[in-house]
């Protein structure tokens, strides 16, 4: 009864599809495999709609920017993403952007990790990702570099929100460490030192016109 039965079927596969009953199975299988594969990469839409309610739900327990102003690149280190309580922070030309919505990407374990908590402007303009590069310095920077750089600018301005910037720092040379070596102090901080033999000399002018 059984081998009747499976006769039957083959000769009807022969007949409705003109195809011998191996590569009937054949084609059956390797359409089973590619539903198989693509449910599988896409998912059905009930997963899709809870993938999405679950990013949502992550996009909404990120707090709101806070502005930190003006504060130094040492400072910056501390939000490079080791601490989940802090906000995710990188720098472009000075500018301190909010990255805490891509931390996919910027944070521990992303493909752009190393740039979180620095001013990685020299790094982005030449696409590198060697720790010398990991730097604000563009001093010597050629064109092509330096335009990829406004592009990830633009990027970074579009999508982002500025939280602070970063202290710049000038050489003082002849300061009070007695060597003659160059300090570093922050722009804001750099005063102008007096010169007491010149005031004097100035004093006694006065007192001759007088």
């Amino acid at each position: 009864m059984g081998l009747q039965l499976w006769e039957t079927l083959k000769e009807a596969i022969t007949a409705y599809t003109g195809l011998s009953p191996a590569t009937f199975f054949t084609v059956v299988a390797l359409l089973w495999a590619i539903y198989y594969v693509v449910t599988g990469l896409f998912g059905s839409s009930d997963d899709h709609h809870q993938r999405s309610r679950a990013f949502e739900e992550q996009m909404e327990l990120l707090p709101p920017p806070i502005q930190l102003g003006e504060i130094s690149e040492e400072e910056l280190k501390q939000y490079d993403g080791s601490d989940p309580k802090k906000p995710l922070l990188m720098a472009i030309k000075g500018q301190i952007y909010d990255v805490s919505q891509s931390r996919m990407f910027y944070g521990p374990g992303g493909p752009y990790a190393l740039f979180a908590g620095r001013d990685a402007s020299r790094a982005l303009a030449k696409m590198s990702f060697e720790e010398q590069d990991l730097t604000g310095d563009i001093s010597d920077l050629g064109p092509f570099e330096l335009d990829a750089l406004q592009d990830w600018e633009y990027k970074f301005m579009s999508k982002y929100v500025k939280v602070g910037t970063i202290k710049k720092t000038v050489a003082v040379t002849g300061g009070d460490n007695g060597n003659g070596e160059a300090s570093w102090t922050t722009e804001g901080d750099a005063k102008p030192a007096g010169d007491g033999s010149s005031q004097n000399a100035v004093a006694g002018t006065d007192a001759k016109e007088e």
